[in-house]
């Protein structure tokens, strides 16, 4: 029996990683081919090109992602106490990021999100997708505060979690832009304003 090829796979952690560092378009399909240690030929047999090749790479993202949100914001505990679980789980990933690479690398959907915002249909509407996911985790974790008497009532709708998936993303991105992290300081704390705790 021959080996099962691995080399889907590492075309895209590889396209993964260099988004993550460098974005879109300042790459390209013979260095993604290179990083990962396969053909471009090979390229075209599993990605029909970049465009394919990067809604493969949000939705890979995206799912694992997905399941790390979940299991921050579900369990016995407030609901208030698990968004700020989610909100000190998404800073220390940045600060563990920081320490391994020396540089905020912020995040990937938001990052591609900022860079191809009038360019690349689909991987737009995979990315629109994805955030209106989060936006719906957080809704569901502000409906269940409104129940157990943790976030304001008034607060728990659709508007208010989309504010704070807004404000998480512009948190990081200016992080990335300054190339600090400061900006994430204090970022539970205003998250806390949107769904008035205060």
């Amino acid at each position: 029996m021959g080996r099962i090829s691995t080399a889907r796979d590492r075309l895209l952690d590889s396209a993964c990683e260099l988004m993550n560092i460098r974005g879109y378009a300042a790459i390209g399909v013979a260095e993604i081919c290179a990083r990962a240690d396969v053909r471009k030929g090979s390229f075209y047999h599993f990605f029909e090109s970049k465009q394919a090749l990067t809604v493969e790479v949000v939705d890979t993202h995206w799912q694992a992602q997905r399941v790390a949100w979940h299991e921050r914001l579900t369990g016995p505990e407030p609901a208030s106490e698990r968004l700020q679980r989610l909100i000190a789980w998404l800073v220390e990933t940045q600060r563990e990021a920081w320490q391994v690479s020396g540089r905020v690398g912020g995040c990937l959907l938001g990052n591609l999100a900022a860079e191809l915002s009038d360019q690349e249909a689909d991987v737009q509407k995979r990315l629109t997708s994805a955030f209106d996911e989060q936006t719906e985790l957080v809704h569901t974790t502000l409906i269940d505060g409104a129940q157990d008497g943790s976030i304001a009532p008034a607060y728990a709708d659709w508007a208010t979690a989309r504010a704070v998936v807004a404000h998480v993303e512009g948190a990081v991105l200016l992080a990335k832009l300054a190339g600090n992290l400061r900006s994430l300081d204090d970022l539970w704390p205003h998250v806390r304003r949107l769904v008035r705790l205060d």
